[in-house]
């Protein structure tokens, strides 16, 4: 039986099913459900305009209004003159609003910027238990690589973005949990996109972050927890310092117009 075929789980009076159950549907939680109750993957396709239409009872601006707004969350793929495909499901569009929200409000004292290195480091140690046991016994030349390019390039007083994400996203590919993997790379991306448009630095001391991640490549080899979540905390310590550095560098400014405030508002009630 085709998709096209197949029966269909709601329509204009009918009552859906599943996402869309708790709540009225809108036309994108009517395909979402689709996606699902068809038990489609990733690349498959998806039935034509005029089908959901049918199918859905819904007008064709209401499909084409969803699908431009499942586009944009990676749900569903458009390929001009081929058709609409169930898309890759990124965690892109997370990325992109966890970015925008640190960036519109670095006045919090960076509080958004704290939360996801928190986030991140919470990741990391939850997974201690599961990286040590896939890795113990293991020696993993490449990520051994990445280590040593990452001291060099600290010790020149260079960054080492490219070699730092590999490393992350490499260290847990061998889990049996690919959305962890996943949610690792989209916080580690949302951090180092939203400390330059804050206007912050990386941590200073370069080296100490890059020879942590040493540490915690020796602690999976060897099949320790312990050793590996005590990793983990000194790879954040430097990035954790700079970041209240940076708010006490927010905070002066604030406490010295406070200051002034006061002033004025004792000299006006001399």
């Amino acid at each position: 039986m085709s998709i096209a075929d197949r029966p269909v789980f709601t329509g204009a009076q009918g009552r859906p099913r599943g996402l869309a159950s708790s709540r009225r549907a809108t036309t994108a939680d009517q395909i979402k459900d689709f996606i699902l109750t068809q038990g489609l993957k990733p690349g498959d396709s998806l039935p034509t305009e005029s089908e959901l239409c049918e199918r859905l009872g819904v007008s064709r601006s209401s499909v084409r209004e969803a699908i431009r707004t499942l586009t944009t969350l990676d749900i569903v793929e458009v390929r001009h003159g081929h058709g609409t495909f169930v898309g890759e499901m990124s965690l892109g569009a997370l990325v992109e609003a966890l970015v925008f929200r640190g960036v519109l409000s670095p006045g919090d004292d960076l509080r958004a910027l704290r939360e996801v290195l928190e986030v991140r480091q919470a990741l990391d140690l939850a997974v201690a238990e599961k990286i040590t046991a896939a890795m113990r016994g293991t020696s993993n030349a490449h990520l051994h690589e990445l280590v040593e390019e990452m001291v060099e390039l600290a010790q020149e007083g260079k960054t080492f973005a490219t070699q730092d994400r590999a490393f992350h996203t490499e260290l847990l590919a061998g889990i049996d949990n690919s959305l962890v993997g996943q949610l690792v790379a989209a916080f580690w991306d949302v951090h180092t996109a939203v400390l330059p448009r804050l206007g912050l630095s990386l941590p200073t001391d370069l080296e100490a972050t890059a020879r942590a991640h040493g540490d915690m490549l020796e602690a999976a080899e060897a099949g320790d927890a312990e050793a590996f979540r005590r990793s983990v905390v000194a790879h954040y310590a430097p990035l954790e310092r700079n970041i209240a550095q940076a708010r006490r560098t927010l905070a002066a400014p604030r406490e010295r117009d406070g200051e002034r405030d006061g002033e004025r508002d004792g000299e006006a009630t001399a």
